[in-house]
């Protein structure tokens, strides 16, 4: 038994070695043959790789060839370009040259014919001396003969005529200019006074005489009382907005409005008319309806500038000179309307330039300009002819215009001829019976001196002289001026008046503070 289990082990053992061993050579074979196929494999993917390098390379190869063909048909191309721009720059300098060998040809030709005329020229200026030399001396022989046969010399001669002749002349000069003198004497007072008075019968103008007062008129009694407002407080903000004086009383409908500005005035009159068609009547519309009137008047003069330059028939006129033409409707000189004294200027001269034979549209542009310098909003020291010029020279307006403007009143020297017809027709607008009153333009002048002196002062806004100048009202800036300061203010500006200024009765200072809080919901 023992035996047996020991054969079974040896066997076993042998077996188990001879399994390894087995195993042993078969993993060989197999690993050999792993390793045939991985080389095999490797072979393989080395040719692929070759053939692939080889493709790449003649891609590669083909790509750099179709480059350097693309280049160089750029380059060929860039290169006939150039060629031919030197072929054509080639042509244009031989046909330069063609042209100046022409031209020197021409030149050489003309050169040989002044070459010849020079020489005829030359031959005939001999003919001419030796003609000349036979002439003088046949003058010479003359001479001599002359001076022989009257026993005197040529300059005893010539100087006997001379003074035959002078005193010839003097006599027959003074009794010509002695006729032309009386002559003038007899007809020119005549002809000046025929050119006038002709001129003055062609032109009809209307006198326009300009008040303080304009009435508005209402339809029935019961708007007063809206006007007026709780406390009077509707009229006290039209006064502020406007600077008038609103007089509402027993004078039946109508509405009296007092203002030495006549701006100032028609604002109040179409504000009210707004207003009471309108129907609100209360602060804030008050202000809106007169901020919008004030633009309206603003339009409104330019229109009227325009209307006027247009029925004149003056052409060309700058649109600011047209904004001053218009602003002449609410402007007076010594009470006469001035924009109707320049436009009976302007007719006045045009008619008197004709008739003496100038250029009437540049008469007519002159007349109608004239007084511009007194709406010029600057108002400096100059006086106002001297403005006027200024700002015709600054409007580009021919220099006969400007001189003629500058000169109506002999601030400078007169250079044209419309000059003293434009002084002469403004003394005739202004002269015309009732045309002026200067205690009104003195009137007004005071109430501006008044208004400028006010607002000369710190914190001022606005300042309006009402009633006839006994009453001066001033806005002052509430965030700027306490009440307190209002106070002092008012008494500053009273004692001012006093020590400055000349006029009749008292003066009331007013001096009005008003805060207002203001806020937007957003």
């Amino acid at each position: 038994m023992e035996d047996l289990v020991l054969y079974i082990a040896i066997t076993g053992i042998i077996a188990l070695i001879l399994g390894v061993i087995i195993g042993r050579v078969l993993l060989q074979k197999v690993f050999k043959k792993h390793e045939t196929e991985a080389q095999e494999k490797a072979k393989l993917i080395i040719k692929e790789a070759e053939l692939q390098g080889e493709t790449v390379k003649k891609d590669k190869i083909l790509e750099a060839k179709e480059r350097f063909l693309k280049m160089k048909a750029e380059f060929e191309e860039e290169a006939n370009k150039k060629k031919n721009i030197i072929i054509q720059n080639e042509n244009k300098l031989k046909q330069k040259d063609q042209n100046l060998s022409k031209m020197m040809e021409q030149n050489q030709r003309k050169e040989a014919e002044l070459e010849s005329m020079k020489e005829n020229l030359t031959a005939q200026l001999e003919i001419v001396n030796k003609r000349k030399d036979e002439l003088e001396k046949m003058r010479l022989s003359q001479v001599a003969r002359l001076e022989k046969i009257a026993d005197l010399t040529a300059e005893e001669a010539k100087h006997q005529i001379m003074e035959a002749l002078k005193e010839e002349a003097k006599l027959k000069a003074s009794s010509y200019v002695k006729d032309i003198v009386d002559e003038a004497k007899l007809t020119a007072t005549k002809e000046a006074k025929k050119v006038v008075l002709e001129t003055l019968q062609r032109t009809a103008t209307e006198h326009a005489i300009e008040n303080c007062v304009s009435i508005f008129n209402i339809e029935s009694d019961d708007i007063k009382g809206k006007i007026i407002g709780r406390e009077g407080r509707n009229i006290r903000a039209l006064e502020a907005a406007t600077g008038v004086e609103i007089i509402v009383d027993d004078t039946p409908e109508a509405i009296i409005i007092s203002g030495f500005d006549p701006v100032r005035r028609e604002v109040a009159r179409l504000a009210l008319h707004r207003l009471v068609q309108d129907g609100r009547i209360h602060p804030a519309r008050i202000e809106e309806v007169v901020a919008k009137t004030f633009k309206h008047i603003e339009e409104e003069i330019i229109e009227i500038g325009e209307r006027t330059v247009i029925d004149l028939g003056i052409h060309g006129l700058h649109p600011e000179l047209i904004k001053y033409v218009g602003r002449m409707r609410f402007r007076s000189s010594y009470g006469q309307n001035l924009l109707q004294h320049s436009r009976e200027v302007a007719k006045l001269c045009a008619t008197m330039a004709a008739e003496l034979g100038l250029n009437a549209k540049l008469a007519k542009r002159a007349g109608l300009l004239h007084d511009i310098g007194k709406v010029s909003p600057e108002e400096p020291e100059l006086p106002h002819a001297l403005l006027g010029m200024e700002l015709a020279k600054k409007y580009k307006e021919v220099p006969e215009v400007c001189n003629a403007i500058g000169a109506h009143h002999d601030e400078i020297e007169m250079t044209s001829m419309l000059s003293p017809i434009i002084q002469v027709c403004d003394a005739i607008s202004g002269a015309r019976p009732g045309a002026r009153r200067e205690v009104m333009e003195s009137y007004i002048k005071r109430l501006k001196d008044l208004e400028e002196l006010a607002t000369s002062f710190d914190g001022v806004i606005k300042c309006y002289a009402i009633q006839a100048g006994r009453e001066l009202r001033v806005m002052v800036d509430a965030e700027n001026v306490t009440d307190e300061k209002a106070g002092m203010l008012s008494f500053d500006i009273s004692k001012k008046i006093e020590n400055d200024m000349q006029y009749p009765g008292q003066i009331k200072v007013t001096v009005i503070r008003e805060m207002r809080a203001v806020s937007f919901a957003k």
